[in-house]
């Protein structure tokens, strides 16, 4: 009886394919003794890396740039980036919009953005351009406008 619970509850491991079940696997036998009840993996995730789009209409890249600049994952850089976005991607030419696409999409995590636009780190030379100079004035927020929540797409 013991035996036959064990298979039903076993049954959905078995319809997993090879690779799903190597990470169910390596989450069963990872190490919990920090009393941790999530684990943290042994694996990092995947990130796709960054491809820069050749060929996109000027009007179509404005538009996925402030739909990203919406959408960052964490308040204080959808925040900053949509305001942002908001009040200067109309006026940018071509080559300032390939310079914001590459730093909102470049770096891989998203609190070295916050950093360097509010000037915590240095920002790296391969992101220390106008758009970032930009970017931290924005951060400033001289004229001390109220930021609390993002401006409307239309």
């Amino acid at each position: 009886m013991a035996q036959h619970i064990v298979c039903r509850l076993l049954m959905p491991i078995r319809q997993l394919t090879s690779k799903q079940r190597g990470y169910f696997v390596r989450y069963l036998s990872s190490d919990i003794s920090s009393g941790d009840m999530y684990p943290s993996p042994q694996v990092e995730p995947w990130i796709p890396p960054y491809v820069e789009r050749e060929n996109e209409s000027s009007s179509l890249k404005k538009a996925r740039l402030l739909y990203q600049s919406r959408k960052r994952g964490m308040l204080e850089n959808g925040l900053i980036l949509s305001t942002f976005a908001s009040r200067y991607l109309e006026g940018m030419s071509d080559d300032q919009m390939s310079l914001y696409d590459r730093l909102i999409n470049l770096p891989s995590n998203d609190w070295d953005i916050y950093y360097w636009a509010t000037g915590v780190r240095e920002t790296p030379e391969e992101f220390n351009n106008e758009v970032m100079d930009l970017l931290k004035e924005h951060v400033r927020n001289k004229d001390k406008e109220s930021r609390f929540k993002q401006p409307d797409l239309y």
